[in-house]
């Protein structure tokens, strides 16, 4: 394991999330520690928008970053994709900055591509999306940031 990316994660066996809107720290620390490409769906060039700047985070964190958004071509110096289904090599993460309605689909592409995770950022909670991810066996999280979870692990750890 990388252990800049790690940063003092350990390699515990994944866990099903509990709660998808309040993950322990446990958990936390199985999903980011076992993390090494995120899909970021939504992910604009923008360095104005949250999206940029929490994808840019996890890249300076050793993650590997797949933009996923129509609009763009590259982001973060890493080539984008129009949808989950474009991208050519296998996911970690599908971290979602999309509105709760159209989270459904991409929860039914995170399925076909194979994910482990299914990651609804801050103020993104869809039960439908958890439905769909769940019941094929993806980790949920809701509503979370992925950057303040992975902070919090950090702090956990020192």
């Amino acid at each position: 394991m990388d252990a800049e990316r790690a940063g003092g994660m350990s390699d515990e066996p994944a866990a099903q999330v509990a709660d998808p809107t309040d993950p322990s720290v446990r958990e936390l620390r199985a999903i980011l520690g076992d993390a090494r490409a995120i899909a970021v769906v939504g992910l604009s060039s923008d360095p104005m928008r949250e999206s940029y700047d929490i994808a840019a985070y996890l890249q300076e964190r050793g993650y590997r970053i797949i933009p996923v958004n129509p609009r763009e071509t590259e982001v973060l110096g890493e080539k984008a994709y129009p949808t989950l289904r474009d991208v050519p090599e296998p996911i970690d993460v599908v971290d979602v900055f999309r509105r709760a309605e159209h989270t459904p689909e991409v929860a039914r592409e995170a399925v076909e591509v194979g994910a482990k995770v299914l990651w609804l950022q801050s103020g993104i909670v869809s039960d439908e999306a958890y439905r769909i991810a769940s019941e094929a066996g993806l980790d949920v999280i809701m509503g979370v940031c992925i950057r303040t979870a992975r902070r919090r692990v950090e702090r956990e750890a020192s």
